[in-house]
């Protein structure tokens, strides 16, 4: 894969006049169009006219000196949960098709373009962002970085978002991640996902999966780059990323769960990627994690994910449930079963949940875990709802975890150059961003040694 330029080096290039927006643009829409890549499983739809009206608009205000931020004109790609003013948001599905447009943009969508980012277009998903493999039955399935003669999945649900970042289609992605979906298509891609604290930003103008789990991150090439994007999602300045130092960092490994059933190839990895930061100094201990075993009681009836999503789908299941993705309708049936008191009891134990761990943890200054536990599975292999069952339950585990712990939590890509794509993954307590992002930038060239 060609390697694409992070977010600092294309505001170095544009303040230069090395390149400009319009440049950014016609190459990102020429790569979406390119009948030998992924673009047309990517994209669900590409606004090729207002991007280009918008790079013209940001190339003209940085001639006048007046661009909204150095990031000004850099094209970025929106998961389809995400409304844009005067478009269908289809959630990668079918069933919303005559929706009507949305009349304004989302939160985030709009924060963005305030930084001056331009919209390039609108990417693939699973179906109601329901899955952490990636699959949709209804628009196509991009391929994965990984052996693409072959065909693996892109993990999910932000699938498209990472294979935009990944071939050059976009310079940065818009995604959500409720058990993640952000992480995992960074992980499988070999690219950075970052999932913020949830309360940092805004959900408005997204269709939900889980209000209690929903957060909305970037993926992109970096953690600078994402840290970048970050900021501008959750309102707070643009600041210089300054990395930590290896040598003295306090990392935790759980080995409750996190570890159990991993793929060969992330176990070495990951193992070896431990040893390279304990070798930078980095100071490791391998705790249990009593708590992550009450985790698989509270979702066994569904979790928020079913009870939630069923609240919001369940008079459009009525109309137009036989055109849903069975895979999806089926996980969120689950929360017809689910009672109040079952919805009231979960409330509580994740509160109770949510305090133990933050206390187990506070000695540390991160977890560091594997991101998923399997590496990404081909698609053929997956035709089989059972085979399916399983390895989504194997991608979606340990990004769980930290959703439920209403942590935040990033994937760097720790393979070597050729390998199978793997992710390790740093969290924190909510609200611990900034110090995620720092321990981040400090060990991202270490681990892939």
């Amino acid at each position: 894969m060609p390697d694409f330029p992070t977010l600092a080096k294309i505001a170095e290039d544009l303040e230069s006049g090395r390149t400009t927006s319009r440049q950014l643009v016609e190459a990102c829409i020429a790569r979406i169009a390119d009948p030998s890549g992924e673009g047309r499983r990517t994209f669900l739809h590409v606004d090729k006219d207002a991007a280009l009206a918008a790079a013209d608009a940001m190339d003209g205000l940085r001639k006048v000196k007046a661009a909204p931020s150095r990031y000004a004109g850099i094209p970025v790609s929106i998961k389809d949960l995400f409304d844009i003013k005067g478009q269908v948001t289809r959630a990668g599905s079918r069933a919303l098709d005559d929706s009507p447009p949305a009349e304004q943009d989302a939160a985030t969508v709009a924060r963005l373009r305030k930084a001056g980012f331009v919209v390039i277009g609108r990417t693939n998903m699973t179906e109601f962002a329901y899955s952490g493999i990636g699959i949709n039955p209804h628009y196509g399935t991009p391929k994965g970085a990984w052996n693409r003669a072959v065909g693996h999945v892109p993990g999910g649900s932000s699938s498209g978002a990472a294979v935009s970042v990944l071939d050059g289609m976009a310079h940065g992605a818009l995604g959500t991640d409720t058990g993640g979906s952000c992480r995992i298509p960074a992980a499988y891609n070999g690219i950075v996902g970052y999932k913020p604290t949830q309360r940092r930003v805004p959900l408005d103008g997204s269709v939900p999966l889980s209000f209690s789990l929903d957060s909305i991150g970037p993926l992109a090439r970096s953690v600078s780059c994402c840290a970048i994007l970050d900021a501008v999602l959750a309102s707070e300045p643009i600041t210089a990323l300054k990395p930590r130092p290896v040598k003295g960092m306090r990392l935790a490994v759980p080995t409750t769960i996190a570890l159990d059933d991993l793929d060969a190839e992330v176990s070495e990895t990951f193992e070896r990627a431990l040893k390279a930061l304990a070798d930078h100094g980095a100071i490791l201990e391998r705790i249990e994690m009593a708590e992550f075993h009450d985790i698989g009681p509270m979702n066994a009836k569904g979790g928020f994910a079913a009870s939630e999503s069923y609240a919001w789908h369940r008079y459009l299941l009525t109309s137009k449930g036989d055109v849903y993705d069975p895979r999806v309708s089926v996980r969120i049936m689950r929360g017809e079963a689910q009672s109040a008191a079952d919805y009231i009891d979960l409330l509580n134990e994740r509160r109770s949940l949510i305090a133990r761990v933050n206390a187990r943890i506070a000695p540390y200054d991160a977890l560091v875990l594997p991101t998923t536990a399997n590496t990404p599975p081909k698609i053929s292999d997956l035709a089989d709802d059972k085979a399916f069952t399983a390895q989504n339950l194997r991608a979606l585990r340990n990004c769980t975890l930290i959703n439920m712990i209403d942590g935040c939590a990033i994937s760097l890509p720790a393979h070597r150059q050729g390998d199978v794509p793997v992710g390790l993954m740093l969290a924190g307590a909510g609200g611990s961003d900034r110090r995620i992002f720092e321990l981040a930038a400090g060990m991202e060239a270490v681990i892939r040694v």
